[in-house]
C-alpha cells in the first residue's frame, strides 16, 4: 500500500477540510442542541460532490475512489458527526449498492439524482425484532401480478425522515432451511409506505432516523434491486463498504476530541504549569494519538482493497471494530482531560463523547464485527 496520497486525493481532503471548518463546525453545536435537520449543509455537500463520491460521473457522481471518500468522511465527521453519517448513508448504503446491483433504468432514474444530491436515499435492513440476525426478519414481499406486496416495518432508518427513496430488504421465500431475502427500491409517497416521527437519541441529534412501515405497499417488478432471492448478498456487500464509512466517521469524532484535548491541556494550568506538562496527561494524549492513527490506517487499507475490487469483508470489519471502540476510548480520555468542563455542554467534548457511542452499534455491532473477523480467519 502506498501511504502517499495522490494530488487528487489531497485536493479532495483539503476541500472537505476547508468546507467543514467554514460551513459545518460553526453550526455543529447549534444543530446538536436543536436537533434540526441541517438542510443547508446537505445542499452544500451535494454541490461539492460529497453525496456520490465514488459514483461515476455518468450517474451523477464525482467519480473518485474510495480512499477519497474515506478522507472526506473523516473531515466532515471531525466537524459534525451527524453530517458525517448523513453523507455516509447516501454514499455507502444507498448509492453504492444501487450502482453495483441496480439495472440501467434504476441507475438513470434514481441513482443519478441521489448521487448528485438532488434526492436522498436511505437503507432499511434493521427491524424492531431483527437486527444482526437476518433470519428473524419479519418484513415480507409477496408475489402479485406484475409486482410485489410489501408488509412489515424497519427501524432506526438514518435519513429516513428526509429521504426520497429507501432500499429495503424483505423475505420472499420461507420454504427452505434459510430465509431468502430480496432487495427492493421504494419511493416515498408510494401508497402503504408511512413513517413515524423522528427518533430521539443520545447523540448524532441532527442525523434524523425513524421507523418506516409498509402496509400492503405495492411495487412493480422494476423495484427489485439485483436478483430475487439475492437480498442477503446485496445487504452484506453493502455493509462491507458501509463499515469503511462508519470507521472514518469514528476517526473524525476521535480526532476532533483529541485536538480539543491538546488545545485545552496547553491552556489549563494546575500546580503552576499547563497540564500538558504533566506526564499523566502526556501519556493519555500519546495513547490517543497512536490509536487515531492506527484506526486511520485500517480504514485506508479497507478502502484501497475496495478500490481494487477485491473482497474486503474482514478488513472492513477490522477497521469498523477498532475505529469505533477507539473513538469511545479517545473521547472518554478527552473528557477526562477537560475535567469538570468536559462534563459541561458549553464545551464540545461532551458532544463528541455522545456521538462516538453509536459507532459501536450501527452497521453491525462490535460483537458482530468480531464474529465476521473470526469467521474470515477460520474458514
Amino acid at each position: 500500500m502506498d501511504f502517499e496520497l495522490t494530488e487528487e486525493q489531497r485536493m479532495l481532503r483539503d476541500t472537505a477540510r476547508d468546507f467543514a471548518a467554514r460551513e459545518i463546525a460553526p453550526k455543529a453545536a447549534e444543530i446538536d442542541k436543536s436537533g434540526r435537520w441541517p438542510s443547508e449543509i446537505v445542499t452544500k455537500m451535494a454541490e461539492l460532490g460529497f453525496l456520490g463520491v465514488a459514483v461515476p460521473p455518468e450517474y451523477g457522481g464525482a467519480g473518485l475512489d474510495n480512499v477519497s471518500y474515506a478522507l472526506a468522511m473523516e473531515e466532515i465527521s471531525q466537524a459534525c458527526a451527524s453530517c458525517g453519517v448523513i453523507m455516509s448513508v447516501n454514499n455507502s448504503l444507498f448509492c453504492d449498492p444501487l450502482y453495483k446491483f441496480g439495472n440501467d433504468e434504476q441507475k438513470k432514474r434514481v441513482l443519478t439524482p441521489c448521487a448528485k444530491g438532488e434526492k436522498l436515499g436511505c437503507f432499511g435492513l434493521t427491524e424492531p425484532m431483527s437486527g444482526s440476525d437476518a433470519q428473524t426478519m419479519v418484513t415480507s414481499a409477496t408475489r402479485t401480478e406484475g409486482g410485489w406486496v410489501l408488509n412489515g416495518a424497519k427501524n432506526w432508518i438514518t435519513n429516513g425522515p428526509a429521504a426520497d427513496y429507501i432500499l429495503i430488504f424483505a423475505v420472499t421465500d420461507r420454504s427452505g432451511p434459510k430465509l431468502k431475502h430480496t432487495a427492493f427500491l421504494v419511493e416515498k409517497g408510494t401508497p402503504g409506505y408511512t413513517q413515524n416521527p423522528r427518533d430521539h437519541k443520545l447523540g448524532i441529534h441532527a442525523a434524523h432516523s425513524c421507523t418506516v412501515f409498509f402496509e400492503n405497499c405495492r411495487v412493480s417488478d422494476d423495484a427489485v434491486v439485483g436478483q430475487v432471492g439475492d437480498g442477503f448478498k446485496v445487504a452484506m456487500a453493502t455493509l462491507d463498504g458501509g463499515r469503511i464509512g462508519i470507521a472514518c466517521q469514528a476517526i473524525g469524532i476521535a480526532r476532533a476530541a483529541l485536538e480539543r484535548a491538546v488545545a485545552y491541556a496547553k491552556e489549563r494550568k494546575a500546580f503552576g504549569v499547563p497540564i500538558a506538562q504533566h506526564q499523566a496527561i502526556q501519556f493519555m494524549l500519546s495513547d490517543m494519538a497512536v490509536q487515531v492513527d492506527a484506526a486511520r490506517l485500517l480504514a485506508w487499507r479497507a478502502a484501497v482493497l475496495k478500490d481494487k475490487g477485491v473482497r474486503h469483508t474482514m478488513e472492513s470489519s477490522e477497521a469498523k471494530l477498532y475505529a469505533s471502540e477507539m473513538a469511545t476510548r479517545v473521547t472518554h480520555k478527552a473528557l477526562q482531560i477537560h475535567g469538570g468542563y468536559g462534563y459541561s455542554v458549553e464545551f464540545p467534548v461532551e458532544r463528541h463523547y455522545r456521538d462516538a457511542r453509536i459507532t459501536e452499534i450501527y452497521e453491525g455491532t462490535s460483537e458482530i464485527q468480531r464474529i465476521v473477523i473470526a469467521a474470515s480467519m477460520l474458514k
